[in-house]
Parts: C-alpha cells; structure tokens; sequence
C-alpha cells in the first residue's frame, strides 16, 4: 500500500470521528424530561478546563455535598442588577441552573414555576440562566413562567464552581447549607420531588 493510501484513509477515519460527542442541535432541543442529553455541556467543557465528567443519570440525587456553604459568587438580575445567593439567606432556597439550548432545562421549568408558585411561603425557588440577557428575555417571552424568578450568570460562574451538567439544581436549608443537588432533568411537581423539597428547613 502506498503512503497517499495510508494517509488517505487516516485522514478519512479522523474526519469521521471527529464530532461523535455533540448530539445534532435537533437531538439535544427534542430530548424530552426525564432523560440526560449526551449534549449536556460540563463546566470543564464549557471553560476547557479539565475533561469532563461522565454524565448522571437523570434525576440523580447527590448527597456528597451536604452541609457545604453556599458560594459567594454572583450573577445579576433579568435587568442586569447584582445578585447573589447570599440574597435569599434566612428560607431555604432551590437553585436551578439552566439554559435556553438545553433541552431537559426547558422541558422541567413549567414544573418548577408551579412549585415556586406552590412553596412561594416556604422555600425561595430561583433559575439562573447559564446564558445572556439578549438570549434569555426572548425566550421567556409568551412563556407562562412568572411564579419563578430567572437570573443571569452568562459567564458560567456557577456551572463551572458546581461542575455541573446542566440542569442541575440545588437546595439550600436557610441557613446557607447545601442539602441535596439533582442533575438533570426532573418533574418538580411530582410526588418524588415534593418529598425531596419536604426536607427544606
């Protein structure tokens, strides 16, 4: 076989398998709730700092990081106002983190509008847009989710502090300690969930 040969059909295997990781964008949109798109993007991805981490399952609950503080990060406001999670200290506190181009992020949200409408007395229910303003605000447009609060963090801040695959969202007792995280999508009105939010103190 001559090198032209050999160097040919490299060339060809490398073009194939280049891109076997990142779903089609029609994939990840049409990935319904409950599963984890293998699109999900890992802080380590998103920052290309490290390699990222395999992807849990859908719904999994994470205990490991019980009793850690809350981070002092911040991210601001749908009208560009600073905010932090220091902001809801004294309730308990559910911090979704999430994006407009994730498909299990958008399939959850109408059910945590209806729980933050639900445990409005209760518990602070929060999404945090890993995204900007000029992507977020369209989006929301027409969309029946007033009952929860939507903030900004389009530098990745918390994705890349928590790293996280998206969505993952997290509970907080009102004292600023972690008590559960839940990595990917997830119905938040169900009954599971109501018996992982009745541990919010």
């Amino acid at each position: 076989m001559s090198s032209r040969t050999v160097i040919a059909c490299l060339l060809g295997l490398m073009v194939a398998g280049c891109d076997r990781q990142s779903p089609a964008p029609e994939q990840a949109a049409n990935t319904s709730m409950g599963e984890v798109s293998s699109g999900e993007v890992t802080s380590g991805e998103a920052s290309g700092t490290s390699a990222p981490e395999a992807p849990k399952p859908a719904g999994a609950v994470d205990r490991s990081h019980k009793g850690e503080a809350a981070p002092t990060l911040g991210f601001t406001t749908l009208d560009g106002r600073p905010a932090a999670l220091a902001d809801f200290r004294g309730k308990p506190l559910l911090v979704n983190l999430w994006a407009t181009w994730c498909g299990p992020c958008v399939a959850e949200m109408p059910t945590l509008a209806a729980t933050a409408q639900r445990l409005k007395d209760q518990v602070a229910v929060i999404a945090v847009a890993q995204d900007d303003a000029a992507k977020v605000k369209p989006f929301l447009a027409g969309k029946k989710l007033e009952a929860l609060p939507v903030y900004l963090d389009p530098k990745l801040t918390l994705s890349v502090h928590y790293k996280a695959n998206l969505p993952t969202t997290i509970l907080y007792g009102a004292d600023g300690k972690e008590i559960w995280r839940v990595t990917g999508g997830f119905d938040w009105a169900g009954a599971e969930a109501q018996k992982l939010l009745a541990e919010a103190r």
